[in-house]
């Protein structure tokens, strides 16, 4: 094991669906690791549902795995997520790779819904323990604030007899979830500057639990181009950088200029202890955002996949 580079989307960036297999068959025929689709229910931007898309994905692809980056448990019934994900990796003979978090505070799903965004870290928390005991128990019987569920079972469980959880946040109780739940780590705007704490805090925390989690199961994601941080569309995604992310400096987290450019941003967080990677192209159009993964996998990939340090 060592480092893996995977590509994902946030929200639906093509002008036709033929255009997005296009882009999942060259992904599937070059050295992209994994696939990964960002979850949200509710925008007025267009975002393919993320459980949607893993079952999709089951039945196009053969060799990539994919995963939800990351799924929102508070939001979603734990039982039918835990099933959902369940007959995906059967489907996908073993291909899931799950990861969850609580959603952002910003999220209009609250404000829709008229639910409360307190409290939803611990109903995440609740949610994400109901689901990796039913893929491993037979019965499962809990009884929490938020959830009751009395002798549940699934059937298929997973094919992946440890199907990964990973789990994304670095507030303190993220943290602690993490240590205590999760089998990976995945960072959500956070520099290289900031996650060596976070990486650090969860495997401290992890021993308290008599537990570890693998060297190489932290991640993050950034987007990524092959060209000019002068350029329109550069402009526009850093700008919205600033919006989830206000005081960061958008040319200390995303990836623009050559390759080489792209390979330091991947060494320096690597430095800092991560290893999965989700990168996103930033494209014009369709065939821009063909050709940005392209190159990525003939210029980069091959530069850094499987590789502990760099």
């Amino acid at each position: 094991m060592g480092i893996g580079v995977g590509l994902g989307l946030a929200n639906f960036p093509f002008s036709t669906i033929d255009a997005f297999w296009r882009w999942v068959d060259l992904c599937e025929d070059t050295g992209i690791d994994s696939l990964w689709q960002t979850d949200r229910v509710l925008s007025s931007q267009p975002f393919l549902d993320c459980m949607s898309v893993m079952a999709a994905l089951a039945g196009r692809t053969q060799r990539l795995k994919f995963g939800m980056n990351v799924a929102s448990v508070a939001q979603r019934d734990p039982i039918v997520l835990a099933k959902e994900c369940a007959t995906i990796d059967v489907l996908s003979n073993g291909r899931l790779l799950p990861a969850f978090g609580v959603g952002s505070k910003t999220n209009p799903y609250w404000r829709v819904t008229g639910n409360e965004f307190k409290g939803s870290g611990a109903k995440a928390e609740e949610g994400m323990e109901i689901i990796a005991r039913l893929w491993k128990e037979e019965k499962v019987t809990f009884h929490g604030k938020f959830y009751q569920v009395t002798e549940a079972t699934i059937s298929p469980r997973p094919v992946q007899k440890n199907l990964p959880l990973w789990i994304g946040g670095s507030s303190k109780p993220a943290i602690r979830r993490t240590a205590r739940l999760g089998t990976g780590w995945q960072a959500g705007n956070e520099t290289p500057a900031e996650v060596g704490p976070v990486v650090v805090a969860i495997k401290e925390k992890a021993k308290e639990y008599g537990r570890s989690i693998d060297e190489d199961h932290f991640g993050t994601g950034f987007h990524y181009r092959f060209g000019s941080w002068d350029e329109e569309i550069s402009g526009r995604y850093a700008d919205s950088y600033r919006q989830r992310a206000p005081n960061k400096d958008p040319r200390h987290h995303m990836a623009i200029g050559g390759a080489e450019d792209i390979i330091h941003r991947i060494k320096e967080f690597s430095d800092a202890g991560i290893y999965k990677f989700i990168l996103r192209p930033i494209g014009t159009d369709d065939d821009d955002i063909i050709e940005q993964t392209r190159l990525l996998s003939e210029k980069v990939i091959p530069a850094v996949q499987g590789k502990m340090s760099l």
